[in-house]
């Protein structure tokens, strides 16, 4: 791929200056989403660390740690940049996916998806983010940026009153979630609730990530066994006194435990990945040793917004082997074009998982380096 020396230069500057360890974590999260909707429970230490009890949760801590409060004395230009980075992409691939699930829906069979509006293309990615089910799992972006915004605001406003203490914004967004997850608990958090109910709860996983870095990160100095020796301790309580440890973030629903034990059980399962990750960060001393995980840390969006389209592409091949051949006469056709959690398993077995996730993370980044290698060569030519 082409690349201009001043455009290598940056990249060399990037790569000096880049987190490694949450580059890692980004990674461990991403693979964690993608197994999740796989049903593939290979990052789950045995089922200890349920992907349903933090990793979306997860995913605020990182963006949490990445805050600055720079950001709060040019906040139009904070909008703006997270508009760009976050909206203006999101929004241009709901179209595409829009036109995907329209022409699946007409020329192929399939029943899934809603039509194209200004309320498909525009609001119902705030309310729900399954408008178009093909890109389904990107609902994440929206909400990151209204969580994003409602802390620039918040911390803005605390900032006038000499408030904007992390103890206090961290307890504070820790008491609306406990609150949430009680409502929701009695099943107060229903249709357009949902979409309040799922930030508020998420946004105190955000200030979980800048509470670390401004408050604990100078003295997480604890030996890993002692760690591990807690934390894991910890998780094993949880699992013998709960009756089960998922939910859904996305629908703030499912939350079995009373109000407390989510945000314990995204705190156990942070801290045990960012501490992982914090092992393996010395021996990624250069991209070679370890650049596919860093490349996919730093390309997550490609993968939130298109796995579930390359789970897709697989069970096309599949259905395509199954309608033509003789092979895989289990294949379930009413499922497959009506049920994106269709997962069709080659002999019923757990290890065809493994093909699942391996495309739903390959196709999506080379996707995004096919599109990386286009705009090197825009630059090139606009530079002639």
């Amino acid at each position: 791929m082409y690349m201009s020396r001043e455009m290598k230069t940056n990249r060399n500057i990037i790569d000096a200056d880049y987190n490694r360890t949450f580059g890692l974590l980004s990674a461990l999260a991403i693979l964690m989403i993608v197994a999740g909707h796989a049903g593939y429970d290979i990052l789950t230490v045995g089922g200890l660390f349920p992907y349903y009890s933090f990793h979306v949760p997860l995913f605020l801590f990182i963006s949490g740690y990445f805050y600055r409060k720079e950001e709060e004395e040019k906040p139009l230009l904070y909008v703006k940049k997270k508009a760009k980075r976050l909206l203006l992409p999101y929004f241009i691939w709901n179209l595409v996916y829009g036109v995907v699930s329209l022409a699946l829906r007409t020329f192929g069979g399939f029943s899934m998806g809603d039509g194209i509006s200004l309320k498909s293309l525009f609001l119902d990615p705030f309310l729900h983010g399954y408008q178009f089910i093909y890109n389904f799992a990107a609902w994440f972006v929206p909400a990151l940026f209204l969580i994003e915004m409602m802390n620039l605001c918040m911390r803005m406003i605390l900032g006038k009153l000499r408030l904007d203490r992390e103890w206090l914004i961290l307890s504070g967004s820790l008491a609306v979630g406990v609150a949430v997850v009680q409502l929701s608990i009695g099943g107060h958090v229903w249709g357009l609730y949902k979409t309040a109910g799922r930030i508020l709860f998420l946004y105190s996983c955000f200030q979980m990530g800048r509470f670390y870095k401004e408050k604990l990160e100078a003295h997480d100095r604890i030996g890993n066994l002692p760690y591990f020796a807690v934390v894991i301790g910890i998780q094993v309580l949880l699992h013998l006194c709960c009756n089960g440890l998922a939910y859904s973030s996305v629908w703030c629903t499912g939350f079995a435990n009373g109000p407390v034990i989510p945000y314990v059980t995204v705190m156990s399962g942070v801290a045990f990945w960012l501490r992982t990750a914090k092992i393996l960060a010395p021996l990624c001393g250069g991209d070679r040793r370890c650049g596919f995980f860093l490349y996919l840390g730093r390309n997550t969006y490609a993968v939130m917004m298109h796995h579930i389209m390359a789970f897709m592409l697989v069970k096309m091949i599949l259905a395509g082997i199954a309608a033509h051949t003789g092979y895989l006469a289990d294949f379930d056709f009413t499922e497959f074009y009506g049920n994106i959690d269709y997962y069709y398993l080659v002999k019923g077995s757990e290890a065809f998982k493994m093909v699942y996730l391996a495309a739903g993370v390959a196709l999506p980044l080379l996707l995004q380096r096919g599109i990386a290698s286009l705009c090197a060569v825009r630059h090139r030519l606009m530079r002639v």
